[in-house]
């Protein structure tokens, strides 16, 4: 096997050094990595769309799916934020600054951009799972991307101020008179809190836009948000061909392998893991 073959096995990782870290959570369970790959060579392969997730592995560990939170307009590194809730997350949790891992990928389809430019685009999140919403949000709000969508509404959820992700990024997005944003806690004693109190299904039927032909929905969380988001969303009239879900929940190995995935005849790593809501609707209900 040559060594351009060997770069190309999609088993094999390329090798990424540890940049950057924070720590996004006041539980400290949620960390933030920037990633510079070690081969200049390996950066320019991976080339991703907002969406997309990839395999993080530690040798002699394993490796974990996580979605990509950096945008593809972010150039020079990747960005994960991980939850440390397993061996392997665990152990990255632990790494410095320096330290070396290894990434595969970029796995799974992407949020369907092309059929969005020249739409507006709402976009849901809770939790941890904004990972994936962050690259969406920074890769519409770049320069040579924001012309190509109409108006963009952005509803975040997390159970309390302390858990929310990406603070900082929030309220200069919250400062921008080119998309709205609507951040939202379960609950809060926090006299200061100057944003919504709610679950994200009840802040989405107050504040989101009502469906139509010209509006795609993108919605991404803890599948107990998605089960009562989506009668939400028809009762706001969105089709469910515009309704598009992640079911990054589901992800294994990353290439259809394993099977792990599987809902009905679809590999959720293979096929997804974004589909329409139309499409799941075809599926058995699994998710």
């Amino acid at each position: 096997m040559n060594e351009e073959s060997a770069v190309r096995n999609p088993y094999l990782p390329c090798p990424v050094r540890i940049d950057e870290t924070v720590i996004e959570t006041e539980d400290r369970n949620l960390k933030t990595f920037k990633l510079v790959f070690i081969d200049p060579a390996d950066e320019q392969r991976f080339s991703y769309a907002a969406g997309q997730f990839a395999e993080l592995s530690v040798a002699g560990m394993g490796e974990v799916p996580i979605g990509i939170a950096s945008s593809p307009t972010e150039k020079g590194y990747l960005m994960f934020t991980v939850n440390k809730v397993g061996l392997v997350t665990t152990y990255l949790h632990s790494m410095k600054l320096g330290d070396i891992m290894g990434i595969r990928g970029p796995l799974g389809n992407s949020y369907p951009w092309e059929i969005m430019e020249g739409k507006n685009v709402v976009i849901i999140g809770g939790g941890f799972a904004f990972t994936t919403l962050r690259s969406s949000i920074v890769y519409m709000l770049d320069p040579a991307n924001r012309p190509k969508f109409k108006d963009i509404h952005v509803i975040y959820g997390s159970r309390s101020p302390g858990m929310l992700l990406y603070r900082d990024e929030l309220a200069a997005w919250e400062a921008r008179d080119d998309i709205n944003m609507h951040i939202t806690v379960d609950g809060t004693d926090d006299p200061e809190w100057k944003y919504n109190v709610g679950f994200v299904p009840t802040i989405t039927e107050q504040k989101a836009p009502p469906g139509d032909a010209e509006t795609y929905v993108i919605v991404c969380g803890p599948p107990i948000m998605i089960k009562f988001t989506q009668p939400v969303l028809e009762k706001l009239g969105y089709a469910h061909d515009h309704i598009i879900m992640s079911l990054e929940m589901r992800m294994k190995c990353g290439i259809g392998i394993c099977g792990r995935c599987n809902i009905g005849k679809e590999l959720v790593c293979k096929d997804g893991p974004v589909f329409t809501l139309a499409r799941l609707n075809e599926m058995p209900g699994e998710y």
